[in-house]
C-alpha cells in the first residue's frame, strides 16, 4: 500500500512538473532569475522613475513654497513607509517564500489555502494600521499642525496596500513575477495621474495655500493602491484555471491546519518585519533628529533646515531610490528560487544562486551608483532646478546608492535561506552604528551627514551578511572577487567618460537650463551605457551573468 502511495504522488509530481515545463525543459534557476529580475527591474525602475520625473511639474506649481511642501510631503511619506511595514508586517515576503517551498514539494493546495487565509489577516491589519495612523496623526505631527490631514489622508491608502502586497507576494512564490512589475507601474500611474491633476487644480487653477496641494498629494496612494488591485484582480482570474489545476495534481500527502498555516507565516514574517521596516527606521532617525541637533549646534532657522532636509531626504532621496530599486527587485526574485533549493536540500544549488545574485547585483549597481554620480549636475537640475548644495548632496547619495543595496539584497538572501536570526543581528548592528555616528556627522557636514552615516551602517551590514554567507555556504569567492573587480574597473573607465562628456558640454551648454539638461544627460548617460557594455561584451565578463543573452547582445551591438 505504501509503495503504491509513493508511485501514485511520483505521478501526480510529474504531472504537475510536466505543465510547469514549456519547450520540453524548465528553465534553469539562474534562467528563473534573469527572467524574474527583468520583470521587477523593469517594474520598479518605470515606477521609480515615474515617481520622480512627476517632480518637474509638481515641485514648480508650488513655486517659491516648493521647498516647504516637499519637506512635508517627505515627512508624511516617511511616517507612511513605517505603517505600511506595520500593515503588511512582513507576511508578503514570507508568503512569497512559504508558497514557493510547498510547490516545490508538490503541495500547491497548501499553498493556495495559505493565500487565501492569510488575506483576511492582512485586511485586518490594514485597517488597523489606518485606524491607528489616523487617531495618533496630533501626537507625532512634531508640534506642526500642517502634518495632521497629511497623515490621515495617507492612512486611507493603508486600507488596500496590505491585500496588494499579499497577492504580490503569491504571485511572486510561483516564480511569477509580470504581476507584481505591472501592478507597482499601475499603481505609480493611478497615483501621480490624481497628484498632478489635483495639484494643478489647487495651486494653478484655484491659486490655494500649499498645504492642500500636499495633502491631496498624498491622498494620491489610496487611488493608486485601487488600480494596483485591479490589475492584480485581472492576472489572477486570468491564470485561475492554471492555479486551480496544478491544486488538483498536488500530492496532498502534508496535512496543515488553518492554525498552523498561519503560525507559520508569522514566525517567517518576523525577519522581514524588522529588515524591511530597518531602512524606514534609518530615515524616521533623519526625520526626528536632524532638526534638533541643527537648532542645537547651528543659528540656522527652521526653514532653512527644512530646506536642507528635503534637499537629502526628499529630493537626493527619491532619485538614489531608483537604483536602489534594483537591488530590491533582485531580492524579490530571489527569495523564493532560494527558499526552492534549501527546501529540496540542494546545497551546490544554494552556493550558486547567491553567488549570481551577487554577480548580477555588482554588474548592475557598481555602473548605475557610479553613472548617477557622475551626472548629478544635469539630473538633478533637470528634476529640481539648479541648487549648488542639492547638486553635491545628490552626488554623494549616489555614492551610498551602492551600500543601501547591498544591504537590501543580502537581508533578503539570508532570509530566503531561512538564516533570519542573523540577518537581524547584522541589521541591527548596522542600525547601531547609524545612531553612534548620526550626532558627530550631523554636526560636522550638516545636510551631508545623515546621508554617510546611513551608507555606513547599510554598508557594514551588507559586507557582514557577505561574510557569514562566505563562511556558511562556501561561496566561491575567488570568482566573486574577480568579477567585481572586473567591473569595478570598467565602471570607473563609464564614470571618467561621463565626467568629460557631463563636463566638456557644461562649457558650452546653460548648466541653470532643463532643456540643456535634457541633452547633457542623454548624451552623457548614452555614452557611459555605450562604454560599460562594450568593455562587458568585449571581454565576455557579460557572459558570466548575462549567460546566452550576451551574446545576443554583442549581435545587436556589433561587437566581435
Amino acid at each position: 500500500m505504501e509503495s503504491r502511495f509513493i508511485l501514485m504522488s511520483e505521478k501526480k509530481v510529474q504531472s504537475s512538473e510536466e505543465q510547469l515545463k514549456q519547450a520540453g525543459s524548465e528553465p534553469t534557476a539562474k534562467e528563473k532569475m534573469l527572467k524574474g529580475s527583468a520583470w521587477m527591474t523593469a517594474g520598479s525602475i518605470f515606477s521609480r522613475i515615474l515617481g520622480a520625473i512627476y517632480i518637474i511639474p509638481w515641485y514648480g506649481w508650488f513655486g517659491a513654497d516648493k521647498l516647504q511642501a516637499n519637506a512635508l510631503y517627505t515627512k508624511g511619506y516617511t511616517v507612511y513607509s513605517l505603517f505600511i511595514m506595520i500593515a503588511t508586517a512582513g507576511i508578503p515576503s514570507a508568503v512569497a517564500k512559504q508558497v514557493s517551498h510547498y510547490n516545490s514539494l508538490n503541495e500547491y493546495q497548501v499553498g493556495r489555502r495559505l493565500f487565501k487565509k492569510t488575506m483576511y489577516l492582512m485586511l485586518g491589519l490594514g485597517i488597523f494600521s489606518a485606524a491607528l495612523l489616523w487617531f495618533i496623526s496630533p501626537w507625532i505631527s512634531q508640534g506642526d499642525p500642517r502634518m495632521i490631514p497629511i497623515y490621515r489622508s495617507l492612512s486611507l491608502a493603508l486600507i488596500l496596500i496590505p491585500v496588494m502586497s499579499l497577492a504580490r507576494g503569491f504571485f511572486q512564490g510561483y516564480q511569477d513575477m509580470a504581476p507584481s512589475a505591472i501592478s507597482q507601474l499601475i499603481e505609480q500611474v493611478v497615483r501621480i495621474v490624481y497628484m498632478l491633476a489635483a495639484t494643478y487644480l489647487i495651486m494653478k487653477i484655484m491659486n490655494g495655500h500649499y498645504e492642500l496641494g500636499v495633502v491631496h498629494s498624498t491622498l494620491g496612494a489610496f487611488f493608486g493602491a485601487i488600480g494596483g488591485i485591479v490589475l492584480l484582480a485581472f492576472y489572477y482570474l486570468k491564470q485561475r484555471k492554471k492555479y486551480d489545476s496544478l491544486a488538483e495534481n498536488s500530492a496532498n500527502i502534508l496535512e496543515v491546519s488553518d492554525g498552523q498555516l498561519i503560525k507559520e507565516i508569522i514566525y517567517q514574517s518576523i525577519p522581514f518585519i524588522f529588515v524591511s521596516i530597518s531602512m524606514t527606521l534609518y530615515n524616521l532617525f533623519d526625520q526626528y533628529t536632524f532638526q534638533p541637533i541643527m537648532q542645537k549646534v547651528t543659528d540656522f532657522t527652521l526653514d532653512s533646515i527644512n530646506a536642507q532636509y528635503a534637499l537629502f531626504a526628499g529630493n537626493a532621496n527619491k532619485l538614489v531610490m531608483i537604483i536602489v530599486s534594483l537591488a530590491i527587485a533582485m531580492a524579490t526574485t530571489a527569495i523564493p528560487l532560494l527558499s526552492e533549493s534549501v527546501t529540496k536540500g540542494d546545497q551546490k544549488g544554494t552556493r550558486d544562486q547567491i553567488t549570481d545574485t551577487l554577480e548580477l547585483f555588482f554588474f548592475i549597481m557598481l555602473p548605475a551608483a557610479l553613472g548617477m554620480a557622475a551626472v548629478a549636475r544635469p539630473l538633478y537640475v533637470l528634476f529640481y532646478s539648479y541648487e549648488h548644495m542639492g547638486i553635491y548632496v545628490m552626488s554623494v547619495s549616489a555614492y551610498t546608492a551602492l551600500a543601501l543595496g547591498l544591504f537590501s539584497l543580502m537581508s533578503s538572501v539570508l532570509q530566503g535561506v531561512y538564516r533570519n536570526k542573523i540577518a537581524i543581528k547584522y541589521t541591527v548592528i548596522g542600525l547601531v552604528i547609524k545612531l553612534i555616528l548620526q550626532f558627530p556627522m550631523t554636526v560636522w557636514l550638516h545636510g551631508y551627514g545623515p546621508v554617510l552615516a546611513t551608507g555606513i551602517g547599510t554598508g557594514i551590514s551588507g559586507v557582514l551578511m557577505i561574510r557569514y554567507a562566505y563562511y556558511e555556504f562556501g561561496l566561491d569567492l575567488e570568482r566573486l572577487l574577480k568579477s567585481f573587480n572586473q567591473m569595478m574597473v570598467f565602471s570607473l573607465i563609464m564614470f571618467v567618460v561621463v565626467l568629460a562628456i557631463v563636463f566638456g558640454l557644461g562649457l558650452f551648454l546653460s548648466s541653470y537650463s532643463r532643456l540643456m539638461s535634457v541633452v547633457v544627460l542623454a548624451l552623457a548617460v548614452l555614452g557611459g551605457a555605450y562604454v560599460y557594455a562594450w568593455l562587458a561584451l568585449k571581454t565576455r565578463v557579460a557572459d558570466k551573468v548575462l549567460g546566452d543573452k550576451a551574446g545576443s547582445l554583442r549581435r545587436v551591438l556589433r561587437i566581435n
